[in-house]
């Protein structure tokens, strides 16, 4: 971790890994501004590099909802500065009370925020509140816990992705599950059947939908489109050895090869199936096309 520069503001810390920075964190971020400003301190997160089972335990860990940049930025979206901690060994051995006097040393922390399920420190999950706040009086720290947003979690936001339920998600989130990465040449297979798709190439560490048909909005370079995505291995036309990300953009005749894009997804039209022809998946996707325009009309109207 970086010394604070001479002259800093003293701050307001808040320490997680922020996945999905979800309706539960942000009421953190909130509560850590808020108070950081009634008492004069720059509000900070201090967050890591990778999920901490990475280290901790590489079998259990999830996959991610959020990239870092874009967790990050969300955060500094919140209006809290973000400071990104490598999480090695040496910061995995740190007790909760090494943690407390990292954050008053080197960010000028005078104050600590946590959520309910928020525990640092290798000793942090066996500590109550009044144990941490202990802790932080004996170091001259404010420890206080932020309000609770009940029914949100990093987990509860995975179990609904990996069910397909993204409106379940979306309402924990506070907008619609995402996934970003670059287009890349696929199977070319959409564009003799009228229907070309955007092949996605995207971090084999986040988070996928479970497999099926969905309605979706995808951000390209020049602004939203509708779209119905793939998720899954399109036992139609492949052998389904490989998990992919296709989107098809509804009135769109583009070049997306090499682009960015960013898949918002809406909700579930239906599993994935192996059609007995390219004319029966064709009029599927027909129906499929349709009622993404149906579900986006009703997503547009309720935002």
């Amino acid at each position: 971790m970086e010394r604070r520069e001479k002259g800093e503001r003293l701050g307001a810390v808040t320490v997680g890994t922020f996945d999905g920075v979800h309706r539960g964190h942000r009421a953190v971020l909130a509560c850590l501004r808020e108070e950081a400003g009634m008492r004069g301190l720059e509000p900070l997160a201090v967050t890591f590099d990778r999920h901490p089972l990475m280290t901790v335990a590489p079998d259990r860990a999830p996959k991610m909802i959020t990239g870092a940049g874009e967790r990050d930025s969300m955060i500094a979206g919140c209006g809290v500065s973000v400071r990104r901690v490598e999480f090695t060994e040496d910061v995995r051995r740190m007790t909760a009370a090494e943690w407390m006097r990292e954050l008053r040393d080197r960010y000028g922390a005078r104050l600590i925020v946590l959520g309910y399920d928020n525990r640092f420190g290798c000793d942090g999950a066996t500590m109550t509140d009044e144990d941490l706040r202990r802790a932080g009086r004996s170091l001259g720290l404010d420890v206080m816990m932020a309000p609770v947003v009940e029914g949100c979690s990093s987990s509860a936001v995975r179990r609904a992705v990996a069910e397909g339920d993204m409106e379940a998600a979306a309402g924990m989130l506070g907008r619609p599950f995402s996934l970003s990465g670059t287009v890349v040449p696929g199977r070319q297979l959409g564009r003799t059947i009228g229907v070309p798709t955007a092949n996605l190439a995207f971090d084999p560490g986040m988070l996928l939908p479970r497999a099926g048909v969905y309605a979706a909005s995808v951000m390209t370079p020049g602004g939203m489109r509708e779209a119905v995505v793939n998720v899954g291995s399109c036992p139609t036309v492949t052998d389904g050895d490989s998990v992919t990300v296709e989107a098809h953009l509804l009135d769109y005749s583009g070049d997306l090869y090499g682009q960015t894009i960013s898949i918002f997804f809406h909700g579930r039209l239906r599993d994935e199936c192996k059609f007995g022809s390219l004319d029966q998946l064709t009029r599927q996707i027909g129906l499929d096309i349709e009622e993404t325009r149906r579900k986006n009309l009703l997503q547009h109207r309720r935002d």
